[in-house]
């Protein structure tokens, strides 16, 4: 197995433990046992559990950005806002659904792990760039933001999908009110 192929087999192993389980619960002997890595090569990938994590976090950001924004640029300009909230309603729907990864690893870890702060920090900020810009307005972007975050920890707490439809509305509130 080449470099590569493991830390994908890793990452891959990672992200279903640490999602599933939380990161303090998960060693790093079951990521090997679950990848079908050997230890030497899992730390010849990651040196430390915290590059394993910040490599999980980073890899997560592309595919749930990508994922959100493929869905939202489908549809046409007026309506990329609301459907920001439709996706949401569809990643929580998702069997296995435990609230947002990145907000997770925050609580989980906090300040002691300052490589995850700094790739949580991030994803929150490219989130809230990206909304900005489908709001029209830096202003109007943050308020969607507050409602998607506020939705996710809703859905992720109570596992009740319908936070999005909630958040949605408020959304097209604020959508009428700045038109």
């Amino acid at each position: 197995m080449d470099h590569d192929e493991a830390r994908t087999k890793l990452l891959d192993a990672a992200e279903a433990l640490f999602y599933a389980r939380g990161i303090q619960a998960v060693g790093m002997d079951a990521i090997r046992a679950a990848s079908g890595v050997s230890l030497k090569r899992l730390y010849q990938c990651f040196p430390a559990k915290g590059d394993l994590v910040e490599a999980y976090l980073r890899r997560r950001d592309e595919r749930w950005r990508k994922s959100l924004t493929e869905y939202v640029e489908a549809r046409p300009p007026d309506e990329r806002v609301p459907a920001v909230f439709d996706w949401l309603r569809r990643w929580f729907s998702e069997d296995g659904f435990r609230g947002c990864g990145f907000i997770n690893s925050f609580g989980e870890l906090g300040e002691a792990a300052p490589g995850v702060v700094a790739v949580v920090r991030e994803h929150k900020d490219l989130l809230r760039d990206y909304l900005r810009a489908l709001a029209g307005s830096e202003a109007l972007g943050d308020q969607i933001f507050a409602l998607v975050e506020g939705a996710t920890v809703i859905a992720g707490i109570t596992g009740d999908p319908a936070a999005a439809d909630s958040s949605k509305t408020a959304a097209e509130t604020l959508l009428r009110t700045a038109s």
